[in-house]
């Protein structure tokens, strides 16, 4: 049994597999980090100087001034900043997958289809045996 993992896991699908996970989640980073660091300060100075990381609902009826101190206060908060930035981290994500996909597929060399084969001996003679039949009726 070992054996056999052993073999499944040396596959190179697998380890392809591996090398993109481990390539997608330090990209993912760097995406995040381009919609917290980059994209969403100049968005948020747009929409009335918004700081989209502390967008909270406060469910705890005390008033709180910022969502670290909601969360230092322990009051129960609805992060509707921090889950928009990560739906946008996602969109650009998928988008830029989708744009290296689209691009490997382009470049990816299709095999032209195989020539169709000719007939064997035995089906020649299997179809003048046929087209010779054929002509005694």
């Amino acid at each position: 049994m070992l054996k056999e993992f052993k073999e499944f896991a040396m596959k190179g699908n697998v380890v392809d597999m591996a090398i993109g996970v481990i390539i997608g989640g330090a990209f993912g980073k760097i995406v995040s980090s381009l919609v917290s660091d980059v994209l969403m300060p100049p968005l948020g100075l747009l929409m009335g100087k918004v700081d989209f990381s502390s967008l909270f609902v406060n469910l705890s009826g005390t008033p709180q001034p910022s969502l670290t101190a909601a969360k230092a206060a322990g009051a129960p908060t609805i992060n509707y900043g921090v889950f928009l930035q990560a739906t946008f981290d996602f969109i650009i994500l998928a988008f830029v997958i989708f744009l290296l996909v689209k691009q490997m597929n382009r470049f990816k060399k299709e095999a032209p289809p195989a020539p169709p084969v000719g007939p064997t001996n035995e089906e020649k003679l299997l179809m003048e045996i046929r087209d010779a039949l054929k002509g005694k009726h």
